[in-house]
């Protein structure tokens, strides 16, 4: 008997419905179609169209029929992390070679920073600019317009018409506005009533001055008073404004860090101010939560127990602490502030506790040292701290310190190194104390080589040989720099400079030295501008005080470049602020013997030795640069040294030696104004000079301080015509010197008392001269002499204009000064300072305005501005020394005084005239000011 079912016997095929090939439409129920079971998969219908696909030779569907998109290939390496490298050097070492390599590529690029910055802030500069000019603000557009608006009546202020809008809708509202009615209170009736009465009765609540009694009802409102409370509320409001800081520490800071919550806490004085009972209960209740919610959160415990604390129930805070530390056993936080709760003998079972719980805790046994008492305690808790930790550098600096024998303090030292070998600190205080130099030296030693990429071992050793008074200070230096850089381990310069620094603010002046000497040039390429940087380097340690370190400095540029006059100068003004005459003098000698050439050092060692008193030695300097350089600087110093010395005869012959060996125009000049000055034996002063100036004339025809000494000596004559005929002259043979212009208008306006000659003078000196701000000047003050107020007012309209001398300091102050009313100097001063940024003579005029309102501070604070900005300008400092008679204290005038002495100024309109003036030749600086000063207006 076969096993195949029957037809009828066998099992449907998947989906069969009775009758439906033959369109039977029947139905069918759940127990035809069996459990439920999923359709086809999306990934069972693409495959099924691919394979269609493929047999009919098309591209492949997607599972809703439509031909499926290629996707673009990823770039994988377009999110690939440069640190994180995967592929060809996925296995790669980074080893020494690669980190020299990073560390030279990143100093290239700091080097080119370095270079590209002046550059790139320049053009910076110069973008803003041009943007600013093309782009001005509407203010800066209309500030001329605002500033002729001072010059209108008041008859056309009236006539200008009112603004308004009359469209129909605001006149109607404007017109129901004025229809309005409002009740009128019967207080202002009865008051209005009573106006125009009078009442010849006294009463008893009359006031002694004669105020009726409703000034004491308060129907009379004092507004002064308001004003003044007013005033006095808002200075409480700034005041805690500007306490902000301590605010913030108090608890009444808008912000709170959370961090140094507990922090502050702890610093609170908490019974200093009274608190709410209901916001102790609101906090208690949210603390309260939060260690129900998280009771392994010890911060929460803490801020529970402290605001007992604050509440006044300090047993109610130990117990929440303790519970917290039976919680959380490994909380330092917990344990310190179980601590701090108790006191005596529990805050010792406490920490007892607290250490057992965290024996690698170096905060737990320092405070519990901290409770002990006697100093025989405190070293047992330590040292049974040290058993625990032997390599916590703060234990044993503890137990160090309570040593009381230093033998004992060595031999802690001495196991603390061999304990924590890379402790540097530990290492350099057992060099301290031990016995013998050579003990230090193996400590030092063993340092080393247990830190052999830490620079501060090799300073200290270098500060070692200082003490014993070795001079192997600079081998050692030289050594250590060798082997940081060996172990690329090398500091920046700059932190090179500090540790230096340092060490001479610590007396170590030979380690700084040493240190300048072998790492100022590190770094540095010599295509790199390093004779700049030193040299700023060098102002950059006497700005902070550290002398010898820019001693140090100057001695390593000398030494590289020995030639260098601005390094010898440098160096030697740094001696004559900051030094010793003897060491000044020992500079300027090996300066002349290293820059024989150099006339300016030869001048400057003679006046140190004729200012000290040294008359022959300066004359000795100045016959050794006759012998190096007979130029005609060293003869016209000889020449003033003879004659400040009353040797005038000498001085006369070496003038007329220096006529012959080194006639230049200079010398020509001082020999016609000694000659005014110092005339020979019967002979008029003004002849001889006038044949040497017609001399010098035929040799240099275009020098217009011969035409101007040519003039003056004709004026001093009363020969207008021949002074007249020489300025003309000298301008026609230089028509760019400013200077006869002006001696040309003045003999004009002065002499003459012609103002139209003057002013035709200056419009030709202007023509030849344009842009110059001297020339304007001078013509808006002509005019001012004459009394034209009118028309200086429009020449310095014209003369401030951009195409002419917008930035002129000397013009803004004459007209801050002189052309304006007293109520527009500190506005025009404000826009004067945008407008200019920094000139010293408008500087000057602003602390003048100052000076009138009365405001010292602000006017000291705008002298000692332009006395920065240009040391050299005398009227500055006549300026600020008649302020200084008036409201200085003694001190501050000696301390300006001595100032003005090491600035010796030689510019200025007033101080120049004073200084050159005939007969003023030898005049000292305290001289010259006390006649500048009388005449200042």
């Amino acid at each position: 008997m076969s096993g195949r079912k029957d037809f009828l016997s066998q099992q449907a095929p998947e989906n069969y419905v009775a009758g439906l090939g033959r369109g039977a439409t029947g139905f069918t129920t759940r127990s035809d179609l069996g459990p439920a079971r999923e359709g086809p998969s999306e990934d069972q219908i693409k495959e099924a169209l691919a394979k269609r696909a493929a047999q009919l030779g098309a591209p492949t569907p997607s599972a809703y029929g439509a031909v499926e998109k290629k996707e673009e290939e990823d770039d994988d390496e377009r999110f690939q992390d440069p640190e994180n490298e995967v592929g060809l050097f996925a296995t790669g070492a980074y080893d020494r070679d690669d980190d020299e390599a990073d560390r030279i590529y990143q100093d290239i690029d700091e080097r080119m920073d370095r270079r590209r910055k002046i550059r790139r802030e320049a053009r910076e500069k110069q973008e803003r600019d041009e943007y600013e000019a093309k782009n001005p603000k509407i203010q800066q557009q209309f500030a001329d317009l605002k500033r002729s608006l001072g010059s209108i009546t008041d008859e056309q202020w009236q006539n200008i018409p009112e603004v308004g809008d009359l469209t129909g809708k605001n006149r109607r509202t404007k017109q129901n506005s004025k229809q309005r009615f409002y009740a009128v209170p019967d207080s202002v009736i009865a008051g209005a009533r009573n106006s125009t009465e009078f009442d010849t009765s006294v009463t008893d609540g009359a006031q002694p001055n004669g105020s009726s009694s409703d000034n004491v009802d308060g129907t009379m409102t004092n507004f002064a008073d308001i004003g003044a409370a007013r005033d006095k509320v808002l200075q409480v409001n700034l005041d805690k404004a500007a306490m902000g800081s301590a605010d913030a520490n108090s608890g009444s800071a808008s912000t709170i860090d959370p961090k140094g919550y507990l922090t502050s806490l702890a610093k609170t004085d908490l019974r200093s101010r009274d608190y709410d009972i209901g916001d102790v209960k609101r906090v208690e209740s949210l603390l309260q939560s939060v260690i129900k919610t998280n009771s392994r959160h010890p911060p929460g415990y803490i801020a529970l127990a402290r605001l007992h604390e604050l509440a006044g129930k300090p047993v109610k805070a130990r117990d929440v602490m303790s519970q917290c530390c039976s919680l959380n056993p490994h909380s330092e936080d917990a344990w310190l502030e179980n601590i701090r709760l108790n006191e005596g003998h529990n805050a010792k079972v406490i920490a007892a506790a607290a250490v057992k719980e965290n024996p690698q805790s170096t905060r737990l046994w320092t405070r519990a040292t901290e409770l002990e008492t006697d100093p025989q305690s405190k070293k047992r808790v330590l040292r049974r701290a040290l058993d625990l930790l032997p390599k916590s550098v703060v234990l044993w600096k503890q137990l160090v310190q309570l040593s009381q024998d230093e033998s004992e303090a060595r031999l802690l030292l001495s196991k603390a190194c061999s304990e924590i070998p890379a402790s540097i600190e530990l290492h350099l205080a057992l060099a301290r104390i031990v016995e013998t130099v050579d003990e230090a030296r193996k400590v030092l030693n063993t340092c080393r080589r247990a830190n052999p990429k830490n620079a501060e071992v090799w300073i200290a050793a270098t500060r070692l040989e200082e003490q014993v008074g070795s001079k192997n200070t600079s081998n050692i230096m030289k050594r250590g720099v060798q082997s940081l850089a060996n172990e690329n381990a090398m500091l920046k310069r700059e932190e090179w400079i500090e540790q230096a620094e340092k060490c001479e603010e610590e007396g170590a002046i030979l380690t700084g030295q040493s240190i300048i000497r072998e790492t100022l040039s590190y770094g540095l390429d010599e295509d790199d501008d390093r004779k700049k940087l030193f040299m700023e380097d060098a102002q950059a340690s006497i700005s902070r005080g550290r002398y010898e370190i820019a001693r140090a400095i100057y001695a390593y540029i000398l030494r590289i470049w020995p030639t260098s006059k601005s390094g010898w100068e440098a160096s030697a003004n740094l001696e004559k602020v900051h030094g010793k005459r003897e060491d000044l003098w020992n500079v300027l000698e090996k300066a002349v013997e290293a820059v024989p050439q150099a006339d300016d050092l030869w001048i400057q060692y003679a006046n140190e030795k004729y200012q000290s008193g040294d008359v022959d030695g300066a004359r000795i300097v100045l016959g050794k640069a006759f012998n190096q350089s007979p130029s005609e600087n060293i003869y016209l110093e000889a020449i003033n040294l003879e004659a400040k010395n009353g040797q005038i005869d000498q001085a006369r012959e070496l003038l007329q030696q220096a006529r012959q060996e080194a006639g230049t125009d200079r010398v020509w000049i001082k020999s016609v104004a000694f000659a005014r000055t110092h005339p020979e034996a019967n002979e008029s002063n003004n002849s001889i000079a006038l044949d040497l100036v017609n001399q010098a004339l035929q040799l240099y025809p275009s020098n217009w301080k011969l035409w101007a000494q040519k003039g003056q000596i004709y004026t001093s004559l009363s020969l207008l015509p021949q002074a007249r005929e020489a300025y003309t002259t000298g301008t026609r043979a230089n028509p760019k010197s400013v200077t006869l212009w002006l001696l040309l208008s003045q003999l004009e306006e002065m002499q003459a008392g012609s103002v139209v000659k003057a002013r035709s003078v200056l419009d030709r000196a202007k023509a030849q001269n344009p842009k110059n701000e001297r020339l304007w000047l001078e013509s808006v003050r002509l005019e001012r002499r004459a009394g034209n107020m009118t028309a200086a007012k429009n020449l310095m309209a014209r003369a401030l204009q951009p195409s002419e001398c917008h930035k002129s300091g000397i013009l803004w102050s004459e007209r801050i000064w002189y052309l304006e009313p007293r109520t527009q100097r500190k506005p025009l001063s404000l826009e004067a300072v945008k407008v200019v940024e920094s000139d010293p003579t408008l500087f000057v005029t602003v602390a003048r305005v100052f000076w009138a309102e009365r405001k010292l501070e602000k006017a000291v604070t705008w002298f000692e501005k332009a006395i920065l900005l240009d040391s050299d300008n005398g009227d500055t400092w006549a300026w600020y020394w008649r302020f200084l008679q008036m409201h200085g204290s003694e001190e501050k005038r000696g301390d300006v005084l001595e100032k003005l002495r090491l600035a010796e100024p030689r510019h200025g309109e007033a101080w120049a005239g004073v200084r050159k003036g005939v007969g003023r030749e030898g005049w000292g600086v305290e001289n010259v000011l006390e006649e500048v000063v009388k005449g200042l207006e």
